[in-house]
């Protein structure tokens, strides 16, 4: 994205993305109830038969390099993983309520307190408050109701939220819809609703797709904003075309 922002094909023409994190269930049998289950090296070991079966498929898929190239410097192999409904219920609540921009800094935020820190995504109170901490520090909280500052959610609103069942049936709703696509693993991106493209890919191939729909938006003077979640997970139309990334 940075590349196609930075550059644009055209002067004249303002580019733009609206990222819409899509929930995926990797271990959607772990108890929600339980702050966390087991150490993620334990269960990759178990899932592959062994810890010689486990150093074949970190060469075969390159796990350190890629992590590197999103921006995460080491994966702590010993992070505790656990059901990962309630965190994703609060990524998509903070996008409908306070717009993508707030939700896609909460997410990069949740990268590295999961992959690099190691801590569970279903300890409701350690995530209510770093996730409050991060809004109230962060420039990137900048929202407006009626003219009037939205202020940032408290510890205490986020671990309420947390413990609700707030936006369940969303993102259950999101799951079987990734599952009549046919989508089983992650990652996968869906681009402007339709082109579904599998991971690894280099960069080079989405920046040839994001520069095609750039052309077309140019070609047909008007921008092209297709999405096939969002609805679903509840996000207004308005927040999807205010974005995440400019």
């Amino acid at each position: 994205m940075t590349e196609v922002l930075d550059n644009p094909l055209f002067d004249d023409q303002k580019v733009s993305f609206a990222v819409i994190r899509v929930p995926f269930f990797l271990m959607p049998h772990y108890d929600e109830n339980k702050p966390h289950i087991e150490t993620n090296r334990r269960r990759l070991v178990q899932k592959w038969g062994g810890q010689d079966g486990w150093e074949q498929q970190k060469h075969h898929h390159n796990l350190k390099g890629r992590g590197q190239e999103a921006g995460i410097p080491h994966f702590n192999l010993d992070r505790l993983t656990s059901n990962t409904m309630a965190s994703h219920r609060l990524i998509q609540h903070l996008g409908k309520t306070y717009g993508l921009h707030v939700s896609e800094s909460i997410y990069d935020l949740l990268n590295e307190y999961y992959f690099v820190d190691g801590h569970s995504l279903n300890d409701r109170p350690r995530l209510a408050k770093v996730v409050a901490e991060k809004l109230r520090s962060s420039s990137t909280f900048s929202v407006k109701n009626n003219d009037s500052k939205v202020p940032a959610p408290s510890e205490e609103d986020l671990l309420q939220f947390l413990n609700s069942n707030d936006g369940r049936k969303e993102i259950e709703a999101a799951v079987r819809r990734l599952k009549a696509m046919d989508i089983y693993g992650i990652p996968q991106f869906i681009i402007n609703g339709e082109i579904v493209v599998g991971s690894p890919k280099l960069s080079d191939t989405f920046i040839r797709i994001f520069r095609q729909i750039e052309r077309e938006q140019y070609s047909n003077n008007a921008t092209i904003q297709k999405t096939i979640f969002a609805e679903m997970l509840g996000i207004d139309p308005r927040i999807v075309q205010q974005g995440s990334h400019s």
